[in-house]
């Protein structure tokens, strides 16, 4: 267990933050190592993995439900010292995604195919959507447990053992990919499906790797056999998480929309809007770790009651956010072409991707500013201001788009802007949430009369 409550804020921030960006890099390795195999396959196979690969974004908004939850309860109960409440509290969040896991996978395999069939442009799409889709399921299923089990880890300020895991599964797609997509070697290519496998069997041999090491790699908590489930504790963790979850299912909601929107547009379009949000989150990555970092620092913190250093952690992460996401704005303005080329041959895919990138770029700032705010709502316990700031996209981006996509005259940088607009919208607001909630929750921790804003 690593104490968060003492030291520089700043170099608790930078030295998680390296450890959790190479876990997020490995992460999302998963998906471009999967689109870099598949673009050799045709712009149906890339629109059709792309389509289907936005089922992650729900399973991550589920994933919340256990992780955030957890997160936030152990980061408290680690800081102050009650070694007791944190093992309760990463039991029943196991117990609890482990349940999730087998639901969604019956839920998915029921009727995930439907779903991502309505957001396909053609039949060929939705045909290659469908069959990644179902060999893509236990890897998305895996985030459940994976979310409890890494979520206790970094509540506890272990950060390293998750990242080697990550890679070694990284590292074993990569290997797997070319066997199983394009038949090297074995001379029977499986196509998407081979990409869908070769992510499910890496995801699998990760989880593995986390119930293996999390005994060995801290000593506050201990994974043994006691899952009973404890409807008291559940209610806890769901108190905190479910909000999340709906955060996270509103990015899905807009994302969904966005590929439907711009289905008139053809398979290119959607393609190309695929590659652009698949490495626009690769962009963000650096500064998703910092907010990651956030979350355990201020939650510990908050947990001993220093209202300074949980005020301290958010202005930290606020910079470090910012001058990250700068410097990938000027990336994507200056050069947004190299991004995208390595993932499709297609000139006009790449110009939509391309374009998409140096769009959305301007809002980068903002979206690391929502990223912070984020992970402080989390460490503070209570995270119904960032569902209410995502919330605000349905009504500055949805019904927008919705109303866009009717129109003749729209062109796709019309979505483009549109998105910037509302994700400037959503940061500005999630600032004044979460100014008014430290007022509130830290107060109480001060003497009479000290500054609370």
């Amino acid at each position: 267990m690593r104490d968060l409550t003492q030291g520089a804020i700043w170099r608790h921030l930078v030295g998680m933050a390296l450890f959790i960006g190479a876990g997020l890099i490995v992460n999302t390795l998963y998906m471009l190592i999967d689109l870099y195999f598949v673009s050799r396959l045709g712009k149906e196979a890339i629109a059709g993995v792309a389509s289907a690969g936005s089922a992650m974004y729900i399973t991550m908004s589920i994933a919340q439900l256990v992780g955030v939850g957890s997160l936030s309860l152990i980061s408290h109960a680690v800081g102050r010292k009650d070694q007791a409440d944190a093992q309760l509290v990463f039991e029943q969040a196991l117990s609890l995604g482990m349940l999730i896991a087998a639901i969604f996978l019956v839920v998915s395999y029921s009727v995930g195919g439907w779903a991502v069939s309505q957001i396909t442009s053609d039949e060929a799409t939705a045909r290659e959507a469908r069959t990644y889709l179902f060999w893509y399921l236990p890897a998305l299923a895996s985030m459940f447990v994976n979310s409890a089990l890494g979520s206790a880890l970094r509540a506890s300020g272990v950060v390293g053992v998750p990242t080697m895991i990550q890679s070694m599964t990284v590292v074993i797609n990569a290997i797997l990919a070319p066997v199983l997509v394009m038949g090297f070697l074995t001379g029977h290519p499986m196509g998407v499906a081979g990409a869908g496998l070769a992510s499910s069997i890496a995801a699998l041999c990760g989880m593995t790797g986390f119930a293996v090491m999390f005994n060995r790699s801290q000593k506050y908590m201990h994974l043994h056999s006691s899952l009973h489930p404890k409807r008291q504790v559940w209610k806890r963790i769901i108190a905190i998480g479910l909000p999340a979850t709906g955060e996270f299912a509103l990015i899905f909601i807009t994302t969904a929309v966005a590929y439907w929107a711009i289905r008139r547009f053809g398979p290119q379009a959607q393609a190309g809007y695929g590659i652009g949000a698949r490495t626009m989150q690769a962009v963000f990555l650096p500064a998703m770790a910092v907010a990651f970092a956030t979350g355990p620092i201020a939650g510990q913190n908050f947990g001993a009651r220093h209202a300074q250093r949980v005020r301290d952690t958010f202005r930290h992460a606020a910079i470090m956010g910012g001058g990250i996401m700068l410097t990938l704005t000027l990336l994507c303005q200056i050069s947004p072409h190299l991004l995208v080329q390595p993932f499709s041959k297609d000139p006009a895919v790449i110009a939509v991707a391309a374009e998409f990138l140096r769009i959305a770029s301007w809002n980068f700032i903002a979206v690391g500013l929502t990223f912070c705010c984020s992970g402080m709502f989390q460490a503070l316990g209570d995270t119904r201001p960032a569902l209410i700031s995502s919330g605000t996209r349905l009504l500055t981006y949805v019904v927008p788009a919705v109303w866009l996509a009717g129109q003749p005259w729209a062109v796709l940088h019309d979505f483009w802007y549109l998105g910037v607009a509302s994700l400037i919208v959503q940061a500005l607001i999630a600032v004044l949430l979460l100014r008014h909630q430290l007022h509130h929750k830290l107060k109480l921790f001060e003497p009479h009369g000290a500054r609370a804003g």
